[in-house]
């Protein structure tokens, strides 16, 4: 015969429910974080010239956020580089962009509008500065380009930042002593394989496809950037103290070092919002630029230099606070 429960044992049925419940709930919330607030609304990310490597990263970077931030709406708008990149995130007419920290720094310490907002959220990778000529030319030192026609990349462009730079400190007038050309690399390589150019100026990741496919189909040559020249371009001060001697690995052009590694500059990339940008966001798109790196190296390669160990050093630039937070949790 059954016997319904006492007052006592119906308390303790009632209690041990309840605890179920507690521990259920809690379960729930760590397994399915219900109501976890996720990024929404849209963002520009300003890219860089059609055929340059940050065009080609931010295209593959927006598939990535696609996947990740999927209540964000991600619009990619092409540039003529770092100078411009930095402008319209500065002045809010992008989101997010890449640039090179000298171009950062000169934004800065000209104090134009918004430089005061920016902030940092990775140090990306190198980008090698690149003196591009046909293999036969006489040219063999930056000192050489004097009365040739030269690519020194468009106007809103880092390339034109540092080739200016780098012309001064071998002594040359970049506006004087050469005839500029404002071209951007999707145009220059064409331009110099029918002549209209003697050389061109490049500053991007390596290899740079533009450069390679030239490589393949016409005799080019890297001048080299020693580092004497290094030390006549960091004695400007300044912004130039972004600039350092590296070295171009015998194999980053095949066809054009035969071999030959080549001594050059290079300055880092840092991908940089503003204080605009909400914590939330900006968290999760620097967790997408870390977590996507390997996927999208395996087509950009400078992409696999992304480490986590450096991306936290955005100097000239304070990192954002959503970029703090995502370093924090990344803590191994």
């Amino acid at each position: 015969m059954l016997h319904a429960p006492s007052r006592f044992g119906r308390r303790r049925i009632l209690q041990g429910s309840a605890a179920a419940a507690v521990v259920l709930g809690l379960l729930l919330w760590w397994v399915l974080p219900i109501g976890e607030e996720e990024p929404s609304g849209s963002l520009t990310f300003s890219t860089g010239v059609r055929s340059g490597v940050y065009q080609r990263y931010g295209q593959r970077l927006e598939g990535a956020l696609a996947k990740d931030m999927p209540k964000v709406s991600i619009g990619l708008q092409t540039s003529e580089g770092s100078q411009q990149n930095v402008e319209r995130v500065a002045t809010g007419k992008a989101d997010f962009t890449i640039a090179t920290a000298d171009a950062v720094a000169t934004y800065l310490h000209s104090g134009k509008p918004g430089a005061d907002r920016l902030r940092g959220c990775v140090r990306l990778y190198d980008d090698y500065v690149q003196l591009i000529v046909p293999r036969d030319s006489g040219i063999r030192t930056v000192a050489d380009l004097r009365g040739r026609r030269i690519g020194v990349g468009q106007a809103g462009s880092g390339v034109l930042l540092v080739a200016d730079r780098l012309m001064k400190a071998a002594g040359l007038d970049p506006t004087a002593d050469i005839t500029p050309v404002h071209a951007g690399i999707d145009t220059m390589p064409e331009r110099l394989t029918d002549g209209r150019l003697d050389a061109f100026f490049w500053s991007g990741g390596l290899p740079t496809g533009a450069v390679q496919d030239l490589s393949k189909r016409f005799a080019i040559r890297l001048v080299p950037l020693d580092e004497k020249l290094v030390t006549e371009l960091q004695a400007a001060g300044g912004s130039t103290r972004y600039y350092r001697s590296a070295v171009m690995p015998a194999d980053a052009y095949l066809d054009a070092q035969q071999g030959q590694a080549v001594q050059t500059v290079a300055v880092s990339n840092l991908l940089i919002t503003t204080d605009r940008v909400d914590p939330l966001t900006t968290e999760a798109f620097t967790r997408t630029v870390i977590d996507s790196r390997d996927r999208i190296g395996r087509e950009v390669h400078s992409a696999q230099l992304v480490d986590l160990r450096t991306a936290i050093y955005t100097d000239p630039l304070p990192l954002h606070e959503g970029a703090k937070r995502y370093y924090r949790s990344a803590k191994p």
